[in-house]
Formats: structure tokens, sequence, C-alpha cells
């Protein structure tokens, strides 16, 4: 048996993740043969192979209202809305240090999940040590579309995981890991509909068609994935943790009584559902 975690995507609905993983490091005893996040998964899902527990809602409660990390003005003056440099050099080097040691020691195989925006198809990257070229790609991982710029590595054109792939499932099982707990950021019933900012999509990735072919579909692909974590949940083979109801939680909030309660909020389902995550994986 292989065991696998899959973190859906979501922005700052990231924070409900992060408080079931900090419930599971502080726990102790569920570890797993391999991760693959998406977007914000990938942003905070890093900690858990770190081991660093309250690393991810730390930084995000101290630097929430500083503009270098995420801001409008930061977009106007960047390009991302949230801060390349702050977040993914600044931040881990200096503010909040990243534990680089204890990533690259942890056996767990780690992938961030980005999309190819010439292919318009996911890419899944394993990172090993959690440095500089691994930041890069967590940050392509977590560059939304319109409002990050597209991130170029080595001959690849990329951005957010979640366009091409949100909950990717399917690839851990393709990897050979057959049993698979899977934490989203939307509610049981949750299902997405259209974006309504296609208009400036097409805009933005007009030399893309590929990629834009892949966000005016996104919605039929996130139901699919959904439809399938269901059925594998109900044939036993996932886990599926998810918060009760919608977390109703911008990108850039700033309030930390709003941070708090998302992640509080996971702590409590990570709590509620820690017997049951602990047989799943025996």
């Amino acid at each position: 048996m292989r065991k696998g975690l899959v973190l859906e995507g979501g922005g700052m609905r990231g924070l409900f993740t992060m408080g079931v993983l900090d419930v599971w490091m502080e726990q102790g005893g569920i570890t797993f043969d391999g991760a693959v996040g998406v977007s914000a998964g990938a942003a905070f899902g890093c900690n858990f192979k770190s081991g660093q527990i309250g690393r991810g809602i730390r930084y995000n409660v101290r630097y929430a209202k500083d503009w270098h990390y995420k801001s409008y003005l930061s977009w106007l003056l960047t390009g991302d809305i949230f801060g390349a440099k702050f977040c993914y050099e600044t931040l881990p080097r200096e503010l909040d240090v990243f534990d680089t040691e204890a990533f690259e020691k942890n056996p767990m195989e780690f992938y961030a999940a980005v999309t190819n925006l010439e292919t318009g198809r996911a890419m899944f990257k394993r990172l090993r040590d959690g440095g500089e070229s691994d930041m890069m790609w967590i940050r392509a991982s977590a560059s939304l579309p319109v409002v990050s710029r597209i991130v170029k590595i080595g001959r690849y054109k990329l951005l957010d995981g979640g366009i091409a792939d949100s909950i990717p499932l399917h690839f851990m099982e393709g990897r050979g890991f057959d049993r698979n707990i899977v934490i989203l950021t939307q509610p049981e019933g949750f299902v997405k509909e259209k974006n309504s900012m296609l208009p400036l999509v097409k805009v933005a990735l007009r030399h893309y068609p590929k990629a834009i072919e892949a966000m005016e579909n996104r919605h039929f692909m996130y139901n699919r994935e959904t439809a399938y974590v269901a059925e594998r949940e109900a044939a036993g083979a996932a886990y599926v943790i998810r918060p009760d109801a919608a977390l109703n939680i911008s990108n850039l909030e700033t309030s930390e009584e709003e941070l708090m309660r998302v992640y509080n909020h996971g702590r409590e389902v990570g709590e509620r559902t820690l017997a049951e995550v602990r047989a799943f994986l025996a």
C-alpha cells in the first residue's frame, strides 16, 4: 500500500488545509509516501513536508496587511497580486525561514501541479530540496491568471495548476498511490460555474489558445474531478476531508479574525476526523 495526499488549492481557503495539517503534525504518526499540492495546496502544503507546525497561519496573519505580500498595489507595481519576490524569496529566506533541510530529509515525495500554457495541460514537478528552484515551481503553481505574471522555467511558460487539474487524484493513483486522503477547500455538494472573468482571461492569455480552452472548460473538469473523488470515496480507496460550509474568504483578506476563522475550522475538522484518518491509513 502506498499512501497519498491530495491538496486542493483555493487561495486563502488553503488556510483550512493548513489547520488540518497542523493538527496532524501536532498529534504525530500520520505520514504519507507522497503528496501533491495545487496552487495554495502547494504553497501551504509544503510546510507539512518540512514539519513546520503553525508556519502557514503565522506568516499569513503577520504579513496580511503588508502590500508587498498581497495587494492590488503589488499587482499594479509588480504584475503579481501576491508579490513574487516577497512571497518566494524574502519570506522563506529571511522573515519566516522555510526549513529546507527538513524538507529535503523527509522521504515523502512532494509534487507541485502547474499548467503548461502552450499545451493547456497539467504538469507535475517533484520538489526535492525546498530551494530556489522548488520555490519557482510553487510560485508557478499558485500564479493565478490575469493577476499574475506568467512564470517561465526553462522552456516552459506556466501558471496556476488548478487551470488544468484542480484535484489530481488521478495523477496520484497513476503514480501508484492507492490509498489517498483528499483535502478539499469547498464543501460537499459544491458545483463550479463557468468563470465570470473569461473575457479578461482571453485577453491576458491571447497568445495561448490551449490555455484559454482549458479555462473555458475548467468548470466541467472540476465537477468531473469532484465526482471521481466521490466515486473513489464510496469505493473505500479515498478519504475526503472538506469544510462543513463555504469558507467565504477573499484572497486579499487582511483581517486576522477572518484568517483565523478559516484556519481554526480546519483544525476543528482535523481533530474531529483524526481517528478515522488513522484507521483509513492503518
